[in-house]
């Protein structure tokens, strides 16, 4: 039998989910049929699949020592470098500026160099994590961007901020800009543009279309002219995202007439040649947070702005 403490990282889960992160080897089946056989106890009693926990509380297992291994090998986010461009930190947050051809996650490249990696390490040498000392949380990426788009990631250290942020961003109480260089100058300096977006999962790649059709999702993309240069026909945005698809800015904008400078895939092969640009002139430079309902642990940050001054591209334009 192994006995698990609650933690306040743990609270407020259900049963199901608490054991999923905690024995990851435990079959699915087993753990519903554990739990009915009341080999899987809360606080020594029957509990259900959908009890929620509390600090404090004491799961009690009765199950095989197989299913929970004894972990001595060093976590693989150490390999990662604790290098990390810091644009704001508190004991809830982490808001990092990744810089062009940094993953996010591991994904099919077979990069094991991360941006989650990274900030495991780093909060880890601060004793701020410690996979040894957590039942069922690690720290979190709250949102995503490309490979090869630069930008402010969000990370949640404790449970309690992921929880609010992951209904703050779908509420949609976060505003993000992007800043961008697009070859050509759109006419209207300030615009908000709808099309439809459908995404061939095949190459990974997004087609806009003027109209609805089966499988498209709406795209809504504003925009305002920063800056321009006639000589170069180049032109510097800034980029509201009311929905977030795919590639949206890029494919929009591409869509458009106005394809972002050094973009492979949507952008025109020849201008980025001239320019020496391997990727997408983009980058997600600015957060602010606009919370409309109550954010709990996070109720300080409402108003407050975060913003990258020194964007790579910004000097092209």
């Amino acid at each position: 039998m192994k006995e698990f403490t609650v933690n306040k990282n743990d609270a407020d889960q259900r049963m199901d989910k608490f054991i999923a992160k905690t024995v990851p080897a435990l079959p699915k089946n087993l753990l519903f049929k554990y739990i009915r056989l009341k080999r899987i106890k809360l606080n020594g009693k029957r509990c259900e699949i959908s009890t929620r926990l509390s600090e404090g509380d004491k799961v009690q297992m009765y199950i095989n020592d197989e299913f929970f291994g004894e972990n001595t090998r060093e976590p693989d986010f150490l390999k990662c470098p604790p290098v990390l461009d810091i644009v704001y930190e508190d004991e809830n947050i982490l808001l990092v500026n990744k810089h062009v051809g940094l993953v996010v996650h591991e994904d099919d490249s077979g990069s094991r160099d991360t941006l989650i990696g990274r900030i495991l390490h780093y909060l880890y040498d601060k004793k701020e994590y410690d996979p040894n000392e957590e039942n069922s949380f690690a720290p979190a990426l709250c949102n995503r961007i490309d490979r090869n788009t630069s930008g402010i990631v969000i990370c949640a250290k404790n449970a309690e901020s992921l929880r609010v942020l992951n209904q703050k961003i779908k509420d949609r109480e976060l505003e993000k800009h992007y800043l961008c260089i697009t070859v050509g100058i759109p006419e209207r300096k300030k615009a908000e543009l709808k099309a439809y977006l459908i995404k061939n999962e095949n190459d990974n790649q997004v087609k806009i279309y003027p109209t609805m059709r089966e499988g498209a999702r709406t795209v809504i993309t504003k925009y305002e002219v920063i800056r321009e240069n006639r000589e170069k026909g180049l032109a510097l945005l800034d980029v509201d995202l009311i929905t977030g698809r795919t590639h949206q800015i890029r494919a929009h904008l591409a869509y458009e007439g106005y394809p972002l400078l050094g973009d492979g895939k949507y952008g025109i092969n020849r201008v980025n040649r001239l320019y020496n640009i391997k990727t997408q002139a983009l980058c997600a430079y600015r957060l602010t947070f606009e919370f409309t309902t109550d954010a709990g642990c996070l109720s300080y940050l409402n108003g407050k702005t975060f913003e990258i001054k020194d964007v790579w591209f910004k000097k092209l334009v």
